[in-house]
């Protein structure tokens, strides 16, 4: 626990002071936001606020986690070291497309075909090296199996499992990426997304079968390590939405929206919640099927419309709704969605 404590803390203070000085750096160098002309016209006042903001993000996580295991002398664990990568790489890929638009001082970077065949690649990385490393136990970061609020007796077999992985990851951080559309309102979902994953973690070490064997035990490789790395994803991006929160200084960009989605499929994958990220991410969900929805509806109606504009952030926007009235209203859906999950997962244990 006093891992978990010090990983959220170094993060957030790393995020916290850290953005304000990227903040400059950014506005100097001139590396600000690209607003779309077809979007909310309210949106244009924030043309030219500094983007990239998961830079700060990344670093401040990366750091807290590392740094809480040399003050702790605990050692790294495989699969938080897989989801690290799995992040990095996904910023990396988030960067680049938001360093192609700033340089272009358009909003065009990566193609959606460039942007989706890159973290595919990624996902499918992670997704294999997952499945090998086992442990004394036989344990591998990622299960063969399907899991639910556990692990389940579906079994996948490897080209499944890895392909299963790569949806998710896909799934999950264009999900971030649509919900980043309004001040804070990403960041805000991410920290409660991940303190749920602190809780599942910390449950399922004094649950698992290593310490407590029985029925209904948990077999999860590096469960209290993981619910460390979502203590400092936490710190992490509390930190920077007191600089995202409307007015926003600073964005996280696709650097962080990308970044943030593979680390909560990561965690959901590597502590065998895969579905349970469903309803823990309700409101990424949420807003991505809006995104769906109106895409298909407008090929099958030739050209009508379910909502004024997706993501759904922006249709509430277009009736009238105020930026914060919006972003504080989709948090408390986002707390009312992390808070099913947590009760899907208890109560599976309750059961048992």
């Amino acid at each position: 626990m006093r891992q978990i404590l010090i990983a959220a803390a170094i993060a957030l203070l790393i995020s916290l002071f850290g953005t304000r000085g990227l903040i400059k750096i950014l506005a100097t160098r001139g590396y600000g936001q690209i607003i779309r002309d077809d979007g909310p016209s309210s949106h244009h006042t924030k043309r030219g606020t500094p983007t990239m903001g998961g830079i700060i993000l990344i670093t401040a996580a990366v750091t807290g986690y590392l740094l809480a295991h040399a003050l702790t002398g605990n050692s790294l664990t495989v699969s938080a070291v897989l989801v690290l990568g799995l992040v990095i790489a996904l910023g990396l890929i988030g960067f680049f497309d938001d360093w192609l638009k700033v340089s272009r001082q358009k909003s065009l970077g990566l193609t959606g075909k460039q942007k989706l065949i890159s973290q595919g690649l990624v996902a499918a990385v992670f997704g294999s090296l997952g499945i090998r490393f086992a442990d004394t136990t036989s344990l591998t970061p990622i299960s063969l199996y399907l899991s639910g609020v556990r692990e389940t007796a579906l079994y996948l077999g490897a080209f499944i499992a890895v392909a299963w992985i790569v949806l998710m990851v896909m799934s999950a951080s264009n999900g971030v990426n649509l919900a980043d559309g309004l001040d804070g309102l990403a960041t805000g979902a991410s920290v409660m997304t991940f303190l749920a994953f602190i809780l599942i973690g910390v449950w399922e070490f004094g649950q698992s079968c290593a310490i407590s064997a029985g029925s209904g035990c948990y077999q999860v490789r590096d469960p209290l390590d993981l619910a460390v790395l979502a203590a400092a994803f936490a710190g992490a991006c509390t930190g920077f939405l007191w600089w995202n929160a409307s007015p926003a200084k600073i964005f996280m960009g696709d650097t962080g929206s990308l970044a943030l989605g593979g680390a909560l499929a990561g965690l959901a994958a590597t502590l065998r919640v895969e579905l349970l990220l469903i309803p823990l991410g309700g409101l990424f969900v949420i807003i991505t099927m809006s995104v769906v929805i109106q895409t298909l509806y407008f090929k099958m109606s030739g050209g009508k419309r379910v909502f004024k504009m997706a993501p759904l952030q922006h249709h509430f926007e277009l009736l009238g709704w105020g930026e914060v009235t919006i972003v504080i209203r989709f948090w408390i859906i986002a707390g009312l969605s992390v808070a099913l999950g947590l009760g899907l997962f208890y109560a599976q244990w309750v059961v048992k």
